[in-house]
């Protein structure tokens, strides 16, 4: 009866263009006073998780499309109903995660996990990312954390591996990303490219391409000149390719980290500069900055190349230091562009 009135109000959109709606308040009002009273007063059994479960997929999908009519008939806040939303799923959370006297079979926390991924969808889509950071803990410090059913581990990690990457933690997030796509079912053709999103990104930090093959099969050629051009050390060709594709990269939320590929495209150009030298390891500071001003880099001398250069040997991508009395880099006579993977 519940999923049968729920339905019909999405369909209809009876109501939902407003937080005033007698509809929204009957939803969150009976989520919280009668499901989540109901829920919390079992003690010591958890034969209700699959009815929690849906009423939080509801729910959420139920304040999405509330948000999406009151934007477009701009009677609310971006994300205004998601958010309150979010309120009721941690009141639920909490009642799992305080489950302490059941038996490890009949305990909600085996809850926790699915609540967590529908929070974090919330999180992810209102831009609150850093209140996904206590959840995370919270997993982490369950004894069954690994024992949860596969999809939910793919989404948990998923959306995890996201959350390293945009703090810049990479080997983390190509740990998780990696273990949702690995373990994604091979026709879930639809998510496994969704996670290759994100996992191609931070591999290329890593210093690891793309194979051309892989970029076919899930259509994801809008990073085959993107990582040519990294590899080739050609920022002419990675500017026009981020340029080319830049709808698609904002849109997925992946712009900014692809523009730190731009310190990656660095190195590799000052390494080719380093093999067509001879590998000699004083290189001089007038020859990088030329090849800086063939890509067309804006305002480039000698000063700025030198900054550049600090930079990379600061991050450890090169192996040594400049001589600011000859004007010339000094690179390491061993492994002086050491791989990316060691490094970051």
């Amino acid at each position: 009866m519940y999923r049968n009135n729920l339905n019909t109000c999405m369909t209809n959109g009876a109501g939902i263009s407003s937080v005033n709606s007698p509809v929204i308040i009957y939803l969150f009002l009976t989520f919280k006073t009668a499901f989540t009273k109901v829920f919390q007063s079992q003690k010591e059994e958890n034969w209700s998780l699959p009815v929690m479960y849906a009423v939080c997929l509801d729910l959420r999908l139920f304040a999405n499309s509330a948000d999406i009519q009151a934007v477009s008939k701009r009677k609310g806040k971006p994300g205004e109903h998601l958010e309150k939303a979010a309120e009721l799923l941690m009141g639920c959370f909490r009642v799992c995660a305080s489950d302490n006297r059941a038996s490890l079979d009949d305990s909600k926390k085996w809850g926790m996990l699915n609540l967590v991924n529908q929070l974090f969808k919330i999180y992810f889509k209102i831009n609150k990312l850093h209140l996904c950071k206590p959840l995370v803990r919270a997993i982490d410090s369950l004894p069954i954390k690994d024992e949860f059913s596969l999809s939910q581990l793919i989404t948990f990690r998923y959306y995890v591996g996201r959350k390293a990457m945009f703090d810049s933690d990479f080997k983390s997030a190509e740990e998780y990303l990696t273990f949702a796509f690995q373990r994604c079912h091979k026709k879930s053709k639809k998510n496994k490219r969704l996670i290759l999103i994100y996992l191609i990104p931070v591999k290329m930090l890593l210093g690891h391409m793309p194979k051309a093959s892989l970029l076919r099969k899930y259509d994801l050629l809008q990073f085959e000149n993107v990582a040519r051009a990294v590899s080739s050390g050609n920022l002419l060709q990675l500017n026009d390719a981020l340029d080319e594709n830049e709808s698609f990269f904002i849109k997925c939320g992946i712009y900014l980290i692809l523009e730190k590929l731009k310190v990656i495209t660095y190195r590799n150009l000052f390494k080719k500069v380093y093999l067509i030298c001879d590998k000699n390891h004083l290189v001089p500071i007038e020859t990088m900055t030329a090849v800086l001003k063939m890509m067309e880099v804006e305002d480039v001398d000698n000063d700025e190349t030198e900054c550049i250069l600090a930079n990379l040997i600061f991050e450890n991508k090169i192996k040594g230091y400049i001589s600011h009395q000859h004007k010339k880099l000094v690179v390491s006579k061993q492994n002086p562009f050491p791989q990316l993977s060691t490094v970051l």
